[in-house]
């Protein structure tokens, strides 16, 4: 048997391609969109693609079980449990095969057996794993987003993301009747989750990027708790903003993500198109890092760096029904485009390089710029003026420590709140460390709000300068 991991960093999302060496047939288990990859994995290893399946209705990017299956001549297996809202509409059209609580179905000698296993999601299965060749005993379960190393799936996304309401208790139920569902397989079993550290589909995940259930029933703090109700109070506590965009990506899963196939390059802006587009208000995105924003920009953009956290901060903050353009060079207009698909933004209208940001000026046009402040003149400034201190983490940090008289409104919901921003003083603006204040701060400017001020290292800034904090007051 041939097991191998594809790890997507931007997603913090695991998927992976199961082979057996005999017949030369492979499983591709929760993948993404990127196909190309799990296709030349498979030539790599001498294994044809003849099975594609994924553990549930995925809500933080576009799944790529559906083209991967009619790429590869794939049969496709998709899971038939929970509700009959909450099933994929698109699986007899895509010629799936339906997967109930209990069923197998082979790969070659490799067996995989679906364990239902509700709680993230109600139509969630995990998958057992025979290799048959040499065992009659599983070794290893994909448990999805059911169980992650360290964590469990957040079962409260349907309400706050779909916004059904009155899921939220319903699933931390369910998974916790999952949990003990599982409790009685062997301390060996291998757990390979579908996310790691850094995923907003759990709270605490690990970043190992797999266990044994023997270690997680040991260590992992929801097998500890043994009541229902505690285990619910618990689960539900503390959870993070889930992105805007997985309620898109719910409905994008469920009734079948459009196929892409070979991405091409959008075109290059002029200045003067440019200039019509922040006109009709679209959304221009400049892609630099923050420092290089702070410097000098074209006023009416935001600021999003191509970084790691690129995918997260794009999906909260571009639109899924409007075009936007990127403010990158064509490389990075192409790894942009490559990264957005990811979580089905395709609406890229065009893109300006990097120069075009010098030409503006030397045209005749004005760029802005972004103030900073540190924290000891945001202390000595706060004692001696009526400053408004924004703070855009989490609501979850926020109670967890603050500075006295801040605001919170957490940096994906800041445009739908700016009616709560005071006009007629500074907006001293923090996150934890500075990465999500240097977004807002661009949001701000972009709506007018230009007496806005980046407060540099943030948080963690003013607590390690020994700064009063304020706690649990919400």
């Amino acid at each position: 048997m041939i097991l191998r991991t594809l790890y997507d960093e931007s997603l913090a999302q695991a998927s992976y391609l199961i082979g057996c060496s005999a017949t030369g047939e492979a499983l591709v288990i929760d993948p993404n969109r990127h196909i190309d990859q799990y296709i030349q994995l498979a030539q790599s290893k001498d294994l044809r693609i003849t099975a594609v399946t994924e553990t549930h209705i995925h809500a933080d990017f576009v799944s790529g079980a559906r083209e991967l299956a009619q790429n590869t001549g794939a049969q496709l297996y998709l899971s038939d449990m929970g509700p009959v809202e909450w099933k994929y509409t698109y699986a007899e059209e895509a010629g799936a095969i339906l997967l109930h609580d209990g069923d197998i179905f082979k790969v070659g000698n490799i067996l995989l057996q679906a364990l239902h296993t509700p709680g993230h999601t109600p139509e969630h299965v995990s998958f057992l794993l025979t290799d048959t060749a040499t065992a009659d005993e599983p070794m290893g379960l994909f448990t999805g987003d059911f169980l992650f190393v360290g964590d469990v799936g957040r079962p409260d996304l349907l309400e706050r993301a779909a916004g059904l309401t009155g899921t939220m208790e319903v699933g931390a139920r369910m998974l916790f009747h999952s949990l003990q569902k599982i409790r009685h397989l062997p301390d060996y079993l291998q757990i390979w989750p579908g996310h790691g550290a850094g995923s907003a589909c759990g709270r605490t995940l690990g970043a190992v990027s797999q266990s044994t259930l023997g270690y997680e029933r040991r260590w992992n703090w929801a097998f500890s708790i043994k009541n229902e109700d505690e285990f619910v109070k618990e689960v539900l506590a503390g959870q993070p903003e889930p992105p805007f965009y997985f309620a898109e990506m719910k409905r994008i899963n469920k009734v079948g993500p459009a196929l892409i196939g070979t991405l091409t390059l959008p075109l290059q802006e002029t200045l003067d198109q440019v200039k019509v587009r922040l006109m009709e208000g679209v959304r221009i995105v400049d892609t630099r890092h923050a420092d290089e924003y702070a410097v000098g920009h074209i006023p009416g953009t935001i600021n999003i760096p191509l970084n790691g956290s690129f995918i997260t901060w794009a999906g909260w903050l571009l639109p899924y029904d409007r075009p936007f353009l990127l403010i990158a060079d064509a490389a990075e207009v192409a790894q942009a485009q490559r990264s957005l698909s990811l979580i089905g933004l395709e609406h890229i209208a065009g893109y300006l390089p990097i120069d075009a940001i010098n030409k503006w000026e030397a045209s005749g046009n004005s760029l802005e710029r972004i103030q900073t402040m540190d924290v000891a003149t945001l202390r000595q400034r706060l004692q001696q003026e009526h400053i408004q201190l924004l703070d855009v983490r989490g609501a979850s940090e926020y109670a967890a420590g603050h500075i006295e008289g801040s605001k919170n409104i957490p940096l994906g919901y800041l445009e739908r709140h700016l009616q709560e921003i005071l006009t007629d003083r500074t907006i001293a603006v923090h996150c934890q460390a500075g990465t999500r204040s240097a977004i807002a701060v661009s949001i701000l400017a972009a709506h007018g709000f230009k007496q806005s001020i980046d407060i540099l290292k943030g948080f963690a800034a003013w607590q390690k300068a020994g700064n009063p904090v304020e706690k649990n007051t919400l």
